[in-house]
């Protein structure tokens, strides 16, 4: 039973753009508080960005003004919009909601 199916990772050069989807099964997103989270090679997975069931969002400062988390009308998909890639971005990001679900996760590279 798959609750949350990333996509959109892929290998892009440093100032970039992509776009991360998060499909959710039912009414997850419209329950949930979502995030999505990273994991660089060695490193311990870190919080990107959060979006509340009030709209509202927060995201780590090292994303500010770059990436943005949003869902379409009908809060079946949860995206993230990451612009100004860098290097320092490439991970596998994760979306993960605080109904105890997480993705399999989409792989980001940033490289020339």
């Amino acid at each position: 039973q798959v609750h949350l199916v990333e996509s959109g990772g892929g290998l892009v050069q440093p100032g970039g753009s992509l776009r991360l989807s998060c499909t959710a099964s039912g009414s997850i997103i419209r329950l949930s508080t979502m995030e999505w989270h990273r994991q660089a090679p060695g490193k311990p997975r870190e919080l990107v960005a959060r979006l509340f069931r009030d709209g509202s969002s927060t995201l780590t400062n090292s994303v500010k003004g770059r990436f943005s988390v949003a869902t379409d009308n009908a809060q079946r998909t949860l995206w993230l919009q990451m612009n100004s890639l860098k290097p320092e971005d490439t991970a596998v990001y994760f979306c993960h909601s605080d109904l105890g679900f997480w993705g399999q996760g989409t792989q980001v590279t940033v490289s020339s």
